[in-house]
């Protein structure tokens, strides 16, 4: 279930007869804050699966892939490679100093290290690319791991979440006032 969603809780409770009815195994949802999974789980009958959400080094989402952990929720990861060439992200996170020199240390490309760094941290990665060369290189991404000292640099990255949904939002009308008030805060 993707949120924004008009009615979470009946679009669960259909989700949940789907899983009932032996249709589907499992169910999940995407952009969920800590806060909406709080209130999902006070009625939820079967735990989400997944929480597909934005997350890469530039927007790491420590609270929310803790919260996750420990409510035994996967955390997915869409955009990892920040969105590059899509025209509408500001920020180049394939271009940040510290992926870059991370990168060049271990003899990988910027994209290869953002796609570890979410493996590394337990997540899955789903990068998106037409591109044949930079589809394989994607794929190799698991026989190394980044070292902790270098790991660990990618704690002073300073966070910005790179899509917005700018568009949901009106001051005069509609149910978000301010970008705070979609993303509960967690922006």
């Amino acid at each position: 279930m993707h949120w924004p969603n008009d009615d979470i809780p009946s679009t669960w409770k259909a989700m949940e007869k789907l899983v009932d009815t032996g249709r589907v195994r499992a169910i999940g949802v995407s952009n969920f804050s800590v806060k909406k999974l709080q209130d999902l789980l006070k009625y939820a009958k079967v735990l989400p699966a997944v929480n597909q959400v934005e997350c890469h080094p530039i927007w790491q989402q420590h609270n929310l892939r803790e919260f996750c952990k420990s409510q035994r929720i996967h955390l997915s990861a869409y955009s990892p490679l920040g969105s590059p060439g899509s025209g509408w992200i500001k920020v180049k996170l394939l271009e940040h100093p510290i992926l870059k020199q991370v990168a060049e240390k271990l003899g990988k490309t910027p994209a290869q290290v953002a796609l570890r760094w979410g493996l590394q941290t337990g997540n899955s990665v789903l990068p998106k690319s037409i591109n044949e060369d930079r589809i394989k290189a994607n794929f190799e991404v698991f026989d190394w791991s980044i070292p902790k000292e270098l790991f660990d640099q990618f704690s002073e990255i300073e966070q910005e979440r790179l899509i917005l949904g700018e568009f949901l939002v009106n001051k005069t009308r509609g149910p978000f006032k301010i970008l705070e008030e979609l993303w509960d805060g967690e922006i």
